[in-house]
């Protein structure tokens, strides 16, 4: 498979992260809608994972960086996921699309009913045509049981539901062999399946203050979700609907072979 499949893929998980579509960025949660109601048009089910609830929430709280205790975390969580939802849904009524909230904990993915209850419900949003937006429960989860960042989450959903396509999207257009802003940063195209990606310097962090993840968790969570046969992209919000419609951008990360039942 590769990226001209991902364009054809029939069920396909995007991820974008709390930089990308919160504050000054909010702006881009309705172009991300076109592109993801376009991928229905030809026919794909579509399932988003969703940062940005604490990020949300932070105005409401009159915070102007990331908390970093977890109650506060958990009351910017609770102010931000309805306005975050209301915000989808509001970009989403031009297309007659519903969305539906999903939130999950870790733990929720590590029970084994709580697993198929979750994928229960996925299957059955997707079955009625409502878009699942997927987030991590940040206003119960505790330091102990989160994800840690939603490209991990959004990696997990892929295999839950049994995804053919992983979109991780960020600010970034594609994974670098070293921090893009340096000198002689090159973008990858591709990584084999297996690839350990030697001498490729991968950052842990990101800059933006609001998120959680880097492109260090976006390569965790590639290599994951192409271990279980998922294919994955990584690029920019911006180059959201050329990466569903198969177009040459972002790294590709190939997927091991998989055995359908």
């Amino acid at each position: 498979m590769g990226r001209i499949e991902v364009g054809e893929a029939k069920r396909v998980v995007v991820k974008v992260g709390s930089s990308s579509i919160s504050g000054e960025n909010s702006w881009r949660i309705a172009p991300l809608v076109g592109a993801l109601a376009a991928a229905r048009r030809r026919g794909a089910e579509v399932v988003l994972v969703s940062s940005g609830a604490i990020a949300t929430g932070m105005p409401f709280l009159k915070l102007e960086e990331r908390p970093t205790d977890l109650a506060t975390q958990q009351a910017a969580a609770a102010v931000g996921q309805s306005l975050l939802v209301h915000r989808y849904q509001t970009a989403l009524e031009p297309y007659a699309i519903v969305a539906g909230q999903v939130l999950l904990t870790a733990s929720d993915m590590e029970n084994a009913t709580h697993r198929g209850n979750a994928r229960r419900a996925m299957e059955r949003l997707i079955d009625l045509r409502i878009l699942p937006i997927v987030n991590e429960n940040d206003t119960v989860a505790t330091h102990e049981i989160r994800f840690g960042d939603n490209d991990r989450l959004a990696a997990l959903v892929a295999e839950l539901i049994d995804a053919d396509a992983l979109v991780l999207l960020s600010d970034v257009d594609a994974i670098y062999t070293k921090p893009p802003q340096f000198d002689g940063a090159e973008p990858i195209d591709r990584v084999p399946f297996g690839d350990a990606l030697d001498g490729v310097e991968i950052t842990a962090t990101g800059a933006s203050g609001v998120g959680s993840g880097g492109a260090q968790t976006k390569v965790s969570a590639a290599r994951h979700a192409a271990a279980a046969g998922v294919a994955v992209v990584v690029t920019s919000i911006e180059l959201v609907g050329d990466a569903l419609g198969g177009g040459l951008v972002g790294t590709f990360f190939e997927p091991a072979a998989r055995v359908r039942s």
